[in-house]
């Protein structure tokens, strides 16, 4: 992946992901998740992809709204008639491995999306209980708490976080840590672009 292919622009990957999602959580979640990867791409020492990585983690969950049975099954076809190329592809479906589809994450941009997708999730939700509802004074002892406790942000899969952690070579605290100031980094403009974004 050291020349990322430049067959989509941002611009044209917002647009396809809207052309199959219209719930404003799964279009949050998706500008969540491009903040995040742009952030972890300076952070690892892959700036000059920070584009591609940002895509990647915009388009994740393209086919998940409308085809929750076939997530990552579906996305090839939706991502190819589009224009998209082999690695946007593989790092996209990638992080369905061992869930929904047999797409090894290789990459570092790869286990990076695997590990902190649904660590997001779950961080946000520990960050809109608070009195601030940010993750800007939300700290890694905080989310340790409600990551214990079962019963918080169900949905939000520990052993696939943990799987990533260890992808990673990182410690749970770790990956907590900096998904955490990768959140702080894009929460303002994705709080903007909801505010303007009428609930359906």
């Amino acid at each position: 992946m050291s020349s990322p292919e430049k067959t989509l622009t941002r611009d044209a990957a917002w647009e396809l992901l809207k052309t199959y999602n219209t719930d404003p959580f799964h279009l949050q979640h998706a500008l969540t998740v491009e903040g995040v990867m742009r952030w972890y791409a300076q952070e690892l020492g892959y700036g000059e992809e920070a584009e591609f990585w940002g895509i990647v983690g915009l388009l994740h969950d393209i086919d998940f709204e409308r085809y929750p049975d076939e997530h990552c099954i579906k996305a090839p076809e939706l991502l190819r008639a589009a224009g998209a190329g082999d690695a946007l592809i593989h790092g996209v479906c990638s992080h369905g491995y061992e869930l929904t589809v047999e797409v090894k994450p290789e990459h570092p941009m790869e286990k990076v999306l695997y590990a902190a997708d649904e660590l997001t999730g779950l961080i946000w939700a520990a960050a809109i209980i608070r009195p601030s509802k940010s993750v800007r004074d939300l700290e890694v002892k905080s989310v340790k708490k409600k990551y214990k406790a079962a019963n918080f942000a169900a949905g939000c899969s520990r052993e696939v976080i943990e799987k990533g952690a260890a992808m990673l070579g990182w410690d749970l605290d770790t990956l907590i840590g900096k998904t955490i100031l990768a959140m702080r980094s894009c929460e303002g403009p994705v709080n903007a672009f909801m505010a303007e974004t009428p609930s359906p």
